[in-house]
């Protein structure tokens, strides 16, 4: 047998473990983290890289109209760019929470860079809302062994998600509304059971590369699944409220 087979079996599945601890959003190997709600009625709708000037004031006036709160992850740089727009998605209702300064991958990165990504960025929220964030996810959802221990040590949690239709791709919404279906069966499925949790959504109401994104299908889809949840008896909630007491 060729000795550098066992080698490269072990080398392998090495790369494997660390590409699953590093991408999987369920994975717990580099850190907690929080990936579903504590009770199947609660949906977690969350949006990452704003604020962003040409959707994000439609979107809070959409979630306004279904009583639905949300967790939105700003960049830093946007935010120093549009402290208003992130000053009153706090102040109506939503939770902002941090995603880096400039986007970049974390899992590449030394401990000092990282740290400096959240670090400005929680300053750049600090100064707009008033309030330090205390959730944290990283762009892409990458991870290394200091993402998650670095989030915690500056006082915030690490999110990620159960469901990601990628609204970012450009294709027809019918498409992205069928992408996020699983939302419907899963509620419907676990409806019954106390134990199941419920979906954090991963939705994106900006653009990582630049200011003013089409967003508009993620808007159209969101348009189209929000009454029917609230018809299926979903509860809107921030990231915060999906793990604290369970829904009644």
């Amino acid at each position: 047998m060729n000795p550098l087979l066992p080698v490269g079996a072990a080398l392998a599945a090495c790369a494997g473990a660390v590409s699953y601890a590093a991408v999987h959003p369920r994975a717990q190997i580099f850190g907690p983290t929080v990936c579903r709600t504590n009770s199947p009625r609660k949906l977690a709708i969350t949006f990452d890289d704003g604020p962003n000037p040409a959707l994000t004031p439609q979107l809070l006036d959409l979630l306004e109209r279904y009583d639905a709160r949300a967790t939105f992850f700003v960049i830093g740089r946007y935010t120093r760019e549009c402290p208003e727009l992130v000053k009153e998605t706090a102040q109506r209702g939503h939770l902002v929470a941090n995603h880096t300064l400039t986007h970049p991958n974390l899992f590449w990165l030394a401990p000092s860079i990282i740290r400096d990504e959240l670090r400005q960025t929680q300053d750049s929220i600090i100064a707009a809302t008033g309030f330090a964030p205390k959730w944290f996810r990283p762009p892409y959802g990458y991870r290394n062994p200091w993402v998650v221990k670095t989030a915690a040590q500056l006082g915030m949690r690490t999110a990620m998600w159960s469901v990601i239709p990628g609204d970012w791709k450009p294709r027809p919404v019918e498409k992205l509304i069928a992408k996020i279906q699983p939302i419907a069966a899963h509620a419907r499925k676990n409806s019954e059971s106390s134990d199941a949790g419920g979906d954090v959504l991963c939705l994106h109401d900006g653009g990582h590369r630049a200011l003013n994104a089409d967003r508009t299908r993620t808007l159209q889809a969101l348009e189209y699944w929000l009454p029917r949840w609230r018809d299926a008896g979903l509860e809107f909630v921030t990231i915060e409220e999906a793990v604290s007491t369970p829904a009644t």
